[in-house]
């Protein structure tokens, strides 16, 4: 809005009211801090549920792939032909054999579930999700036939095991007697420890190299899948459909949206809900927002009825009263972004802070998935955060205005 001198004069002299008007005032700074913390809990909450999706996404998909080929009874025999037909798909990046499986480990007495994943030495070297999280030993340790496996630190945090120990595998499915199945029990030294950040594969995982899953198991020379990955998760499905129909009857496929469709509605569900809800905090704040503006027409009537005798037009009013609702929109929306951004660079310090006062785990790791705070802000939630916040209040200054606008002035002045 292009305001007059006076109308600019006018507007700033109602945002900062005189002696005598502090009440006025304080309704309308608290306004102005009902929409601060609107626009910052919105922007805060948005950013950590993006956050959750974004490192939930990559660290998943960094271990499982967007897909993977999977044999019927967990073995895939003719996994070599396979292994060509997907590399040749159109869209397919990379295609690995691999092999997982539940089982037992062992370590002085003490017995903990274990999920034993097989892969290739090199994918165990290049992959993103383990390479960049190694808290103990080394990745390259890890060799063909080497008896050395790397492990979740929470695994190794509940075991007691350090680099080095040796790690009993428990396999119930031994080989066959005249007796019955002989379970297997095979040691290996830790080589390495990972922390990638999901606490159910840091809890669970023991990472070795193909071919000595394929010994552990019995299974010769064959894999449990293939894991895959395209140019783009989001279209996986629509990629794979012509691998699907050449796998027909030796194996399924199953994307990542598949495998973790739960987990990844509920965070979408969520997200909706928490939007909504928090929502309601900003139009609490556009009420006060009208509400103070309401008074200051009430307070001013008298003033607004002289302006009216002295020529000012009724235009000009609703631009002054829109211009004061509006200003503290702005404000308070500016301020909330700048304490959303602030609460989001110190979330994790937050989050300890408050463990330590009130002595509560508020971030379990085993409920949450996550061993810290995510946070990924969205730049078009942002704007389209600070653009409902504006759009409010601009909408909660119509009504004040024009009230102020059709002020009578012969109505008012007539026993003055």
């Amino acid at each position: 809005m292009i305001l007059s001198r006076y109308e600019r004069m006018i507007a700033k002299r109602y945002l900062l009211p005189g002696k005598g008007e502090g009440f006025i005032f304080l309704v309308a700074g608290i306004s102005l801090a009902a929409v601060m913390l609107g626009v910052a809990a919105l922007i805060i909450v948005m950013s950590v549920m993006n956050g959750f999706r974004a490192e939930l996404f990559d660290k998943i998909v960094g271990l499982n792939g967007h897909a993977v080929v999977q044999g019927y009874g967990g073995r895939l025999p003719d996994w070599q032909s396979v292994l060509k037909q997907a590399r040749a798909t159109p869209g397919v990046t990379s295609a690995t054999p691999m092999i997982e499986q539940p089982l037992g480990a062992i370590f002085q007495g003490r017995f903990e579930p274990a999920l034993v994943r097989g892969m290739t030495v090199a994918d165990i070297r290049d992959n993103k999700t383990m390479k960049g999280k190694i808290i103990g030993g080394s990745l390259n340790a890890l060799t063909p036939n080497s008896g050395k496996v790397a492990i979740g630190s929470r695994l190794a945090e509940n075991m007691g095991l350090q680099i080095g120990d040796t790690l009993t595998i428990y396999n119930p499915s031994g080989r066959a007697t005249p007796f019955g199945t002989v379970p297997r029990e095979v040691g290996y030294q830790v080589a390495a420890i990972f922390e990638v950040g999901i606490y159910d594969y840091d809890k669970a995982f023991v990472v070795m190299p193909i071919e000595d899953a394929q010994t552990l198991l019995l299974m010769g020379d064959v894999v449990s899948m293939i894991e895959v990955e395209t140019v783009d998760a989001d279209r996986v499905g629509q990629i794979l459909e012509p691998l699907a129909g050449k796998v027909a009857g030796r194996a399924v496929i199953t994307d990542w949206r598949q495998m973790n469709s739960s987990l990844f509605e509920a965070l979408a569900v969520e997200r909706v809900a928490m939007f909504v809800v928090l929502s309601i905090i900003v139009l609490v704040a556009v009420f006060n927002i009208l509400s103070s503006l309401i008074m200051l027409v009430r307070a001013k009537t008298r003033d607004i009825a002289i302006l009216r005798t002295m020529g000012a037009s009724r235009a000009g009013l609703v631009r002054i009263f829109m211009t004061v609702g509006v200003t503290i929109g702005t404000l308070g929306t500016a301020a909330g972004i700048v304490l959303g951004f602030t609460f989001l660079f110190f979330r994790q310090s937050m989050v300890n802070a408050i463990q330590f006062v009130t002595g509560q785990n508020l971030w379990d790791p085993s409920i949450r998935f996550l061993t810290e705070l995510p946070s990924k802000a969205d730049p078009v939630e942002i704007v389209t955060i600070c653009v409902m916040a504006l759009l409010f209040s601009f909408l909660a200054t119509l009504y004040p205005a024009f009230k102020a606008a059709n002020t009578d002035p012969v109505q008012v002045l007539r026993y003055e």
